[in-house]
């Protein structure tokens, strides 16, 4: 287990801001044989391949740039080892809210299976027999969004793919059928955050951005 360095902040090419305004810097976990293949992970604890595990390391240099008050990581094994490797092993605690969608009796299957017998379904609308509904989810990134918001500074959160699109159409009060109209690839950098001049409206200020490809919003 390596030492955490210091986060210490910049005027790199990640949003600095004032430790009073908060900030969500979402953070997709990394590659995983089963995301490769397009199957929903749930619950099942896949580990990250080497591309993945290469991609979290990547995260590192970039996040070292930003001051965080607070790192919450997902309880689920790719999402925490993506936070280990970014640096964050010692300061991340584990946030039961940050957990990808709960695909019940989709779990490990492909969309394109799931169509062969529902040729409509869509996982924001229809949810997943067995597992979290629509309304379920939207609750639950709710309740992660109440509790964000006793929270003050960059706050870095490690989650997936799903959930991660259902939390930014909550951030911004959208009804959660609109999360299939987002996208979020592995080990991918969004944050959330409010209007500059008028703090009460609540923006995505960055969206989808890969470790390398950080650019200011």
């Amino acid at each position: 287990m390596r030492n955490v360095r210091p986060r210490i902040e910049t005027s790199g090419n990640l949003i600095p801001s004032n430790r009073k305004s908060l900030q969500l810097y979402l953070i997709r976990h990394g590659e995983t044989s089963w995301s490769l293949a397009g199957q929903h992970t749930g619950v099942t604890d896949v580990p990250l391949t080497e591309q993945g595990e290469a991609q979290a390391r990547e995260l590192e240099p970039r996040l070292r740039e930003v001051s965080f008050s607070s790192v919450l990581t997902s309880p689920r094994l790719r999402a925490r080892s993506t936070c280990e490797l970014a640096g964050f092993e010692q300061t991340a605690i584990v946030e039961p809210g940050l957990a990808e969608w709960d695909y019940g009796d989709y779990e490990g299957k492909r969309s394109v299976d799931i169509r062969r017998e529902r040729p409509n379904w869509n996982v924001f609308r229809d949810g997943c027999p067995g597992g979290e509904t629509p309304m379920q989810i939207s609750d639950r990134a709710d309740s992660l969004i109440a509790k964000c918001l006793g929270l003050e500074g960059n706050v870095a959160l490690f989650s997936h793919g799903h959930f991660g699109c259902v939390l930014a159409t909550r951030w911004i009060g959208l009804n959660v059928t609109l999360g299939q109209h987002f996208a979020l690839d592995p080990a991918s950098i969004s944050i959330l955050g409010h209007k500059v001049r008028d703090p009460k409206v609540r923006v995505i200020k960055l969206w989808n951005e890969g470790p390398r490809h950080i650019r200011q919003a």
